[in-house]
């Protein structure tokens, strides 16, 4: 335990330290200081939150004294004498917009210095910075070119036709199926001020997309296969829960961190995501950036979220959009924007089957959508 006047001069210390009174090797000692003693480290900690508190009351100090000042200079009288019984919103502006000019930046003044004294604006940056939206970088990835990208980049002499060319994508992401005919979910940030879109299918088949919905609120968009190329599926074997899975549920995805699809396992931690959101589950889960996009499914074969980033500073820390929420994302879109019908499916032909044989009849589902 501190004795009380070691207290006091420690504080003192604290206080020069804070208002960056002392030089830089009696800083590094008093950092040290404070690491070796974790008592000294505690008093540090409370010395300055009590003094952004004051510096806090000293800004609503001096903002309600400005305030007062600039009231006591008005000759209320005179306003009184000089207005109308019935003075207009126009006239009372002109007559008084400069002494609301200064109030108002005198106040927004204020709100900003708090904020900043508060630590606000570092809070948000730092906050922001553990979470990571996972979308896949195409370009970086130094890699060989799949089968596929090869015969959408070289023009073969062998083929009567020449195949389209397909810019190298910006980044790229997953998407699966929500019908049979053509209709997929992804992220919003996935797919956001795109220039066009395209989905890659488990045989490697490019196929041209376009957006047919965005719900930025919710994290989702809708794609729709638009391609000529592209055949219906065979029916959709997974179904949508649209009621809330339990802590400690055993889930697992599907995506695309590479050219090819890659299996995670893992568990439902938290009914909710990041920071709290209600909007999101928390699964313990690996992934990385090209999972974006990707179901969540348990193992019934329901989907039970989307995946939409992880937290940067755990690992196998992931979240998910629930699936409630894609279904009322889905309710909104207007059917007469839709050139065909996008009726969800309600069948499950994945429950009571080996986790294998659910991966087989899923993957065909699942694709990589790139984003040019």
């Amino acid at each position: 335990m501190i004795k009380m006047n070691d207290r006091i001069g420690f504080i003192d210390k604290a206080d020069a330290y804070i208002r960056g009174e002392m030089n830089r090797e009696e800083r590094e000692l008093f950092e040290r200081l404070c690491d070796e003693d974790p008592e000294k480290g505690k008093i540090l900690q409370e010395q300055m939150a009590l003094l952004g508190r004051l510096q806090d009351y000293q800004v609503r100090k001096t903002l309600r004294a400005k305030l007062n000042s600039i009231y006591d200079d008005l000759d209320l009288s005179a306003i009184r004498k000089s207005a109308s019984p019935k003075p207009s919103l126009k006239t009372l502006w002109m007559k008084h917009r400069q002494t609301a000019l200064i109030a108002a930046s005198v106040a927004l003044l204020a709100v900003f210095s708090t904020l900043w004294v508060t630590g606000f604006y570092s809070e948000v940056k730092e906050s922001s910075s553990k979470y990571s939206a996972l979308k896949r970088d195409m370009n970086n990835i130094q890699k060989n070119v799949s089968a596929q990208n090869a015969v959408i980049n070289t023009i073969s002499s062998n083929v009567e036709k020449s195949p389209r060319k397909v810019n190298p994508s910006t980044y790229g992401a997953t998407g699966f199926a929500l019908t049979s005919n053509g209709f997929l979910v992804t992220n919003y940030h996935v797919i956001k001020d795109a220039d066009s879109v395209y989905v890659q299918n488990s045989e490697g088949e490019s196929l041209k997309a376009k957006v047919v919905y965005i719900d930025p609120s919710y994290d989702l968009a809708v794609l729709e296969i638009t391609d000529p190329a592209f055949k219906n599926t065979v029916e959709i074997p997974y179904t949508f829960k649209d009621k809330a899975s339990d802590i400690g549920q055993d889930v697992f995805t599907i995506g695309y961190p590479r050219e090819e699809a890659v299996y995670g396992s893992g568990y439902l931690s938290s009914k909710t995501g990041y920071g709290g959101d209600t909007i999101a589950y928390q699964v313990t889960i690996p992934v990385n950036p090209g999972n974006s996009g990707g179901p969540v499914l348990d193992d019934k074969g329901n989907v039970i979220g989307i995946i939409s980033g992880k937290q940067t500073e755990a690992d196998g820390v992931a979240f998910a959009i629930k699936t409630d929420y894609l279904l009322k994302s889905i309710h909104a879109i207007p059917q007469d924007s839709l050139t065909k019908a996008l009726n969800i499916n309600k069948k499950n032909t994945l429950a009571g089957l080996p986790r294998t044989k659910q991966i087989k009849k899923i993957q065909d589902h699942i694709y990589i959508v790139k984003v040019y």
